[in-house]
């Protein structure tokens, strides 16, 4: 649940904030038809965002890393146009088919934004069910619902940001979107100067290195920069509804201007509200989510020839129990034993064939992998398939339960 919450909101929220100061300049400075092709560019970037991540899910055409870098790359060209149009710099130049560049400007930085960002976020549904999971298991259920309250968070926050700007002017607005542009294209640039490293198309130098790893270390400190540079937006505009300037000649015009005033400062709210949240989310619940879960001990067990025996007693509380056999060659092979029913025991490896030996751990009353967090169903503990324990075979003799020592001998490999 956690998870994907804490995803959702780093790796979209960016995105949400410039497109709603975007959205929000285009609403105050711009004509009828710059509208409209910002609204086209927002529909083909979610259009093609959607036809992308099916792509990318259903077959091998698409190279992820080369094409992020090629959006990235139309990204900051459009960015960089963007800048010298909103600023005039290339008024006098071109002024005869300034207004329609500008609108292709928009609507292909709308897209661009929307295009690097979305497909992931629509592929994270996609890993939500484990192989041999039902989707009416609780663990799919609250990562549904992680996955929903980051889009909430993201969706909220930027409306109402949007919302809000609309109360201010032309020059604060186109201030503080060149501002948060700029943050995002200083990482944009980090972002493909590290991948032309990596792949060596460019060759490494350690000035350059040094000049892009501060950005790569600190990546979620740009996120809040452009955070803190667009709070002042709301924060403006809270001053401003506490002395509106409108004139009024019967009190229900001033009851209509109270009204408006108040509705201003409910959207300020919102927005300083979504980043309270964006901030704990990717803080507070972060450092919560990716807590070390540290393993319970090993429990004492009796060997006997070629046997390990467990009396029955020491594992029938319905409990997780560990257990440790060092093998021939010495590595460690845990299993785990736990009573399922009256008259069965879930037994496997402290291990599973898709997260390896991180083994598990129990939570309240239930059965966790420590990496992927995914709850097991106690009643398939024992059986093969999802993220369940490698099953480990054994036998009830009178009052004990007996594991025969090869069989853990031949799953040490797992362990090592």
């Amino acid at each position: 649940m956690l998870k994907y919450l804490i995803q959702v909101v780093q790796n979209s929220l960016t995105t949400g904030i410039l497109l709603a100061m975007l959205f929000t300049l285009v609403h105050i400075g711009g004509n009828p038809k710059q509208k409209k092709w910002s609204l086209w560019g927002f529909i083909a970037g979610v259009g093609s965002a959607l036809i992308l991540s099916v792509l990318k899910s259903t077959t091998v055409l698409i190279n992820r890393e080369y094409f992020n870098i090629g959006i990235l790359s139309v990204a900051i060209l459009v960015e960089i146009l963007f800048y010298m149009f909103l600023w005039g710099l290339l008024q006098k130049r071109i002024s005869g088919v300034r207004e329609r560049i500008w609108n292709v400007i928009n609507a292909i930085l709308t897209a661009s934004l929307l295009l690097y960002c979305l497909p992931d976020i629509f592929l994270y549904p996609t890993e939500f069910l484990i192989s041999g999971e039902s989707v009416f298991s609780t663990d799919f259920l609250f990562k549904i619902i992680g996955y929903l309250v980051g889009l909430l968070i993201v969706v909220l926050s930027g409306f109402a940001l949007y919302k809000a700007g609309k109360g201010l002017s032309f020059k604060l607005v186109r201030i503080l979107l060149t501002i948060g542009l700029g943050v995002n294209m200083v990482n944009q640039i980090a972002t493909i100067i590290q991948f032309l490293l990596a792949r060596r198309i460019i060759a490494m130098s350690k000035w350059l290195f040094a000049l892009i790893k501060p950005v790569i270390n600190y990546n979620e400190y740009f996120l809040y920069a452009i955070m803190v540079t667009t709070a002042i937006l709301p924060l403006v505009l809270w001053i401003k509804s506490l002395h509106p300037k409108e004139t009024y000649t019967n009190p229900a015009q001033h009851r209509k201007i109270r009204a408006a005033s108040r509705r201003q400062r409910h959207w300020c709210l919102v927005v300083l509200t979504g980043y309270i949240l964006a901030v704990l989310s990717q803080t507070v619940v972060k450092a919560y989510s990716e807590r070390e879960i540290v393993l319970s001990p090993a429990e004492p067990m009796n060997i006997v020839g070629s046997e390990i025996v467990i009396p029955l007693e020491d594992v029938n509380d319905g409990h997780l129990h560990r257990f440790v056999y060092t093998a021939s060659d010495g590595i460690e092979v845990r299993f785990i034993v736990i009573k399922k029913n009256a008259g069965a025991f879930g037994v496997g490896l402290d291990a599973c064939d898709i997260c390896g030996p991180t083994g598990y751990y129990e939570r309240k009353d239930e059965v966790v992998c420590k990496l992927c967090d995914v709850v097991m169903n106690i009643s398939t503990i024992g059986f093969k398939g999802g993220c369940n324990p490698v099953p480990l075979a054994y036998t009830l003799n009178g009052g004990s339960m007996v594991i025969q020592i090869q069989d853990l001998e031949n799953e040490k490999n797992r362990f090592e």
